[in-house]
């Protein structure tokens, strides 16, 4: 599989551009990365000629509208971008190993900690367009969905990652709120490509948690990124879920990664350790 071509959707993105950064790392040598300007994934017939004429014989399907917001505002653009485009990449690559990437908001966050096996209960749009995504990909046993959770790093439009959003805001000097009683299982982008690589060379298709090792609330994680940022002189205040009156947000949707831990023999750090371990990272 090595030597064969790779596509990466959402290239212009955090997950897909880290993807492609690591490819050389991981010995791939000929992959495509696939931006909106490239290839635009909702003309059926324009991807359905590229995949004849290049016949990968890998995809990792990143491309997503990932904004809830934006999910909420357009639920149709979203199940379009984000169901029915996969369902025809998945059909496309019906003979090929593909990997979709979800969310660890399928869940509604009432426990935590949850593994794959664990029933899914969609609090969003966005989270509703993942979990029928999910359906359509777990059809073809050659098909990988992984489920991740938030994602930092450098994207190519400097605003995709949760720690891309926080340092705009400080640096217009704004003070975040940030909730101690919500829970995620933040990770580096960095990280999570090199483990998707490991993970397609495994060739062990199924369902599998990506996520950092550290249960962490969104104040934990302001504070962190606030004290890797003090020229930024960053203001955050401590708030809480129970005094929010927006649209519903699940409370713990850290992940259990042991499955995919089990099978690569790794360990997969908290955020606070890779930032330790890669203080030179711009993050």
């Amino acid at each position: 599989m090595t030597n064969g071509r790779v596509w990466v959707t959402g290239a212009g993105g955090l997950i897909g551009s880290a993807l492609v950064r690591t490819a050389a790392t991981a010995g791939r040598k000929n992959v495509v990365g696939l931006t909106r300007q490239v290839l635009n994934l909702t003309d059926r017939a324009a991807v359905q000629q590229r995949f004849e004429q290049e016949r990968p014989v890998l995809v990792f399907h990143c491309a997503a509208l990932s904004k809830t917001p934006a999910c909420t505002a357009d639920p149709a653009l979203a199940r379009k971008l984000n169901v029915e485009v996969t369902t025809f990449l998945a059909e496309l690559a019906s003979d090929i190993p593909l990997f979709f990437l979800s969310t660890d908001l399928v869940f509604d966050g009432k426990e935590g900690n949850y593994v794959e096996t664990a029933a899914v209960n969609p609090l969003s749009i966005y989270a509703e367009t993942k979990v029928e995504a999910e359906a359509g990909v777990r059809k073809n046993s050659r098909h990988t969905i992984v489920r991740t959770s938030l994602n930092g790093g450098t994207s190519p439009t400097g605003d995709r990652g949760f720690n891309e959003e926080l340092r705009q805001a400080w640096r217009e000097g704004k003070t975040l709120r940030l909730f101690t009683d919500e829970f995620r299982s933040p990770i580096a982008a960095q990280l999570t490509a090199d483990v998707l690589w490991q993970l397609a060379e495994a060739e062990q298709p199924g369902l599998y948690h990506l996520a950092g090792g550290r249960r962490m609330s969104r104040w934990e994680i302001g504070t962190l990124l606030a004290a890797r940022w003090p020229e930024l002189k960053p203001g955050i205040e401590p708030g809480s879920l129970k005094d929010y009156q927006g649209a519903p947000r699940p409370p713990d949707t850290s992940l259990d990664c042991r499955k995919l831990e089990g099978l690569l023999h790794i360990k997969l750090p908290g955020l606070p350790q890779w930032l330790e371990e890669h203080p030179a990272e711009v993050f």
